[in-house]
């Protein structure tokens, strides 16, 4: 059966053109490697920083964090732009919840990752 995925694995990118095309080329934790364009690699990667000194872990607080921020600034841009009149305002008071939960978490994780870097 057919089924959707989201991505969300950790790699390694740096910006290199391919016949005269800008784009990425990605290194998998396995070592594979690949070129993406530039369009398609950013909007599917978020950037984390240099993070490959700390364990996976932590790493991936890191990830989560940064997706959070970006799921929050598209949340935010939603409310603030017109889908009040767009759903039910039940659905609109919901996606406000969400946003003060999202809000929340993302304190949560910015202390985590405070502790991360005072611990070294």
């Amino acid at each position: 059966m057919t089924q959707h995925y989201i991505g969300t694995k950790i790699v390694i990118a740096w910006a290199q053109d391919k016949d005269g095309q800008p784009g990425y080329t990605v290194k998998y934790s396995d070592g594979y490697t690949s070129w993406c364009p530039k369009a398609k690699f950013e909007e599917a990667n978020i950037a984390i920083g240099h993070v490959g000194h700390l364990p996976p872990y932590q790493q991936r607080v890191i990830g989560e964090k940064a997706t959070l921020a970006d799921n929050l600034a598209k949340l935010g841009a939603a409310l603030n732009g017109g889908l009040k009149e767009k759903v039910s305002p039940d659905d609109y008071s919901l996606l406000c919840e969400q946003e003060r939960v999202m809000r929340e978490l993302d304190e949560i994780l910015r202390r985590r990752i405070a502790n991360f870097e005072s611990a070294r």
